[in-house]
């Protein structure tokens, strides 16, 4: 399924080959995102440095040349930034692997972090976060995370602020670029046609850097200490024609016992067009367009959040319904067919994700980097299966508490009272 090789710099690599494909992705992970950062100094600065990789290189000194060549070859490439991760990739035709490592590596090793070019980019990366700001779709999740994490990085936005972005200097992120963009701290994973060369030509572009001198070891993230003790809201006046709010509680880290039951249970709650919020609220309600529900987890814990986008004039109505929902399953549980579906829910989601190279190269590589544990899609399938009825209904009470509770929504509403007194967990 996957085999696991260190080039001659101790550069971790996963080969995961394809045999019916003609593509590969190839894809290098690093160890650190937002809440590695100091929000003091450099708050955004990984999510910055993600843009200025594609700005010109010593070997491809502009945008424009680096694009042109992966164009050149009908390549798909791009990059993302999370809490805990940062990752760049190229998805190409196999046969044009040697030039997809020679860009990539140029990209991670000789980008140029031109001044003009930062001082620029700071424009355009203030405009990403206005425009975030301006969608209370997305950013009803960002203020919900400023709750359930409160004074923690996991609270932070991604992307910084403008004052952090104005202030940010070249050094700040060439201080930050070196400590954590070091062969120790990331792995290559390359899924899809592996090409008999492939190891040796990872060698030629990724095996001859080595660990920065003088550079201190890429320090640890603030771990998230849950000290909440009453529900928590947050209101945000907009004069909005619909209410977006995102609710939930404070969950587990990927190394948590019931890790799965935690999965099976946001499916169950508001995965898919079938799941009970989706049904309850809008199919026999008609209270909104979209509902869901999803579980958030970091190594060192985690989420489970409800997002939904309601009718201004029935808002009230339709928290009942959601809180109705959150007690019922804790006081009787789930039933054995509603499991199952979403047992299979899940096992097909992954099976046709996993067809595409790129979300292979990703399943293989975060779990390398972020749990030091690979398990195969069978291995994660046989614990998903072992999750009984019992299990869901534990987490469900451990969960879904009112002194845990963090409710954020964005509406044209101004007081909170008459929805504090909604809850009833």
């Amino acid at each position: 399924m996957y085999q696991q090789k260190k080039l001659a710099n101790k550069f971790p690599v996963l080969l995961i080959p394809k045999n019916d494909s003609k593509s590969l992705t190839l894809l290098v992970l690093y160890k650190v995102g937002s809440r590695y950062e100091n929000l003091a100094v450099d708050h955004g600065v990984s999510h910055f440095i993600e843009h200025l990789m594609f700005k010109g290189t010593k070997n491809r000194p502009t945008t424009l040349d680096i694009s042109k060549e992966l164009d050149g070859i009908g390549a798909e490439f791009n990059a993302f930034t999370g809490k805990d991760y940062t990752g760049y990739y190229i998805k190409a035709n196999a046969a044009k692997a040697e030039l997809a490592c020679s860009i990539l590596s140029d990209m991670l090793n000789n980008s140029l972090f031109d001044a003009q070019e930062i001082e620029r980019e700071k424009g355009v990366i203030i405009e990403e976060i206005k425009m975030y700001e301006d969608q209370p779709m997305y950013f009803s999740e960002m203020l919900f995370e400023r709750l359930v994490f409160s004074g923690n990085n996991l609270g932070e936005d991604i992307a910084g602020t403008e004052a952090s972005i104005h202030k940010m200097t070249r050094q700040d992120i060439l201080d930050y670029r070196n400590r954590f963009y070091q062969p120790q701290n990331a792995i290559i994973a390359v899924a899809g046609k592996i090409p008999k060369t492939l190891y040796k030509t990872l060698n030629k572009y990724f095996g001859q850097y080595q660990l920065a001198k003088n550079v201190q070891a890429p320090s640890k993230f603030q771990p998230f200490k849950n000290e909440q003790k009453e529900p928590r809201f947050l209101l945000e006046y907009r004069d909005t024609k619909q209410v977006h709010l995102a609710l939930g509680f404070p969950a587990y880290s990927y190394f948590h016992k019931d890790f799965y039951a935690l999965n099976l249970l946001s499916v169950i709650l508001g995965g898919n067009m079938s799941s009970r919020l989706f049904i309850n609220v809008r199919e026999r309600k008609g209270l909104c367009y979209y509902i869901k529900a999803q579980a958030d987890v970091y190594e060192d814990t985690g989420n489970l959040m409800i997002r939904a986008g309601l009718e201004k004039n029935k808002i009230q109505e339709a928290i009942k319904i959601i809180l109705q929902e959150l007690r019922e399953i804790k006081v009787k549980g789930v039933t054995a067919k509603e499991l199952q579906m979403a047992k299979d829910f899940i096992v097909g989601r992954t099976v046709l994700q996993l067809e595409e190279s790129n979300a292979s190269a990703e399943f293989f590589a975060k779990q390398h980097l972020l749990t030091k544990t690979i398990l195969t899609p069978d291995e994660k399938f046989k614990k998903i299966n072992a999750v009984t009825a019992g299990q869901i209904k534990k987490v469900a009470q451990d969960i879904l508490r009112k002194d845990k509770f963090n409710l954020a929504m964005i509406s044209p509403f101004r007081d909170k009272k008459e929805f504090t007194k909604l809850l009833s967990l």
